[in-house]
């Protein structure tokens, strides 16, 4: 909507976005809210020497670039819907819900770090996309139920930019990754749910 006025966009409609450190001049960080709605937060570090010499040799020299469609939106639909069919059982849910219930400070599961240095933990879109994400991972392994592995290994990606540290935290340099670490060290999965539902 732009001044009153809505515009409805094709399917699939994605948005992808870089954010520069903080240090660098001329940027305005997210609020929350719109933090929130992004399915990750991937971060990638500065290139390597030799990637930098690629970066150059295909930006700086005098080519006819030409990219290949490798998927039309179609195809992305019916892969999101095959994402929708993927299982993800009841005990990967619970586990996934007491992940995101312990990246709360007044949560009775989140750890001591998440008590002292976290101000604020991550909403329900969280939980969301650690299922959807675990679903991914484990179609892209061949296999059509999401298991704790999916889940642990989209956590960080899923919830970095979903919890937010307190003044303490931020003067102590904690880092959020340190944190998740600890909130996946402290909540484990329900292996005698798991063994059930085998």
């Amino acid at each position: 909507t732009v001044a009153g006025q809505r515009y409805i966009l094709e399917e699939p409609f994605l948005v992808l976005a870089t954010q520069n450190p903080l240090e660098m001049e001329g940027t305005y960080p997210l609020p929350e809210a719109q933090l929130d709605r992004f399915l990750f937060k991937i971060l990638v570090s500065f290139s390597s020497l030799d990637e930098l010499r690629r970066i150059l040799e295909r930006t700086t020299d005098k080519q006819n670039v030409q990219v290949d469609k490798v998927i039309d939106g179609a195809k992305v639909l019916v892969h999101q819907a095959l994402v929708r069919d993927v299982v993800a059982a009841p005990h990967v849910k619970d586990y996934v819900s007491r992940l995101v219930w312990a990246t709360h400070p007044e949560s009775e599961l989140a750890p001591e770090l998440v008590k002292k240095f976290v101000r604020f933990g991550s909403s329900p879109r969280g939980a969301q996309s650690l299922v959807l994400a675990a679903k991914v991972a484990a179609l892209v392994d061949g296999r059509f139920n999401a298991g704790f592995q999916d889940v642990k290994a989209a956590a960080h990606a899923a919830l970095r930019h979903r919890i937010l540290l307190n003044f303490e935290g931020e003067a102590e340099g904690i880092k959020i990754e340190k944190v998740i670490d600890d909130i996946l060290a402290h909540v484990t999965p329900d292996l005698k749910a798991a063994a059930v539902t085998a």
